[in-house]
């Protein structure tokens, strides 16, 4: 049976540089019984750490046009792509006024809570909500979500 994660950039960003936790983000996504959603933001917010780090020279400019050329069919082709709609923006207001989370971050969990709520309806498994934010992990877990941090798996 499938299993949906969703996953922040902080932890899908490890698909496609190598850091702590890639080996085990890159086999969750490679799994065919793992649906993988994430907010379209994210997206954004990858490609900026790509950029980053190319221009940290952490990077090539080859490996750079690579993961991003990457990172466009993966979303095209495997991600659940959320858009980040009104709605979403006002939860994620209300999300900032009881956890510690920056913008974005209160985007990515208003988005994984709404999609929780479809998953749930649809008597599925709760979604596994995936990030290397420490902040974002814990108010996650407070808002009921089950966690997983790729961090912890080095």
């Amino acid at each position: 049976m499938a299993e949906t994660n969703y996953f922040d950039s902080s932890a899908l960003v490890k698909r496609y540089l190598a850091e702590t936790g890639s080996t085990w983000v890159q086999t969750r996504c490679n799994d065919p019984t793992q649906i993988i959603a994430m907010a379209e933001i994210g997206r954004v917010e990858i490609a900026a750490a790509f950029a980053s780090k190319l221009r940290a020279r952490a990077i090539t400019e080859f490996d750079y046009q690579r993961v991003r050329a990457k990172l466009a069919t993966d979303a095209q082709k495997q991600y659940q792509l959320l858009p980040v709609t009104s709605q979403r923006v006002d939860e994620a207001i209300e999300l900032t006024a009881r956890r510690k989370l920056r913008g974005y971050d209160a985007l990515h969990l208003a988005c994984a809570l709404h999609l929780n709520q479809v998953v749930l309806m649809n008597g599925l498994s709760p979604l596994i909500f995936v990030t290397a934010d420490t902040d974002l992990l814990q108010a996650a877990q407070a808002e009921g979500l089950a966690i997983e941090n790729p961090n912890l798996y080095p």
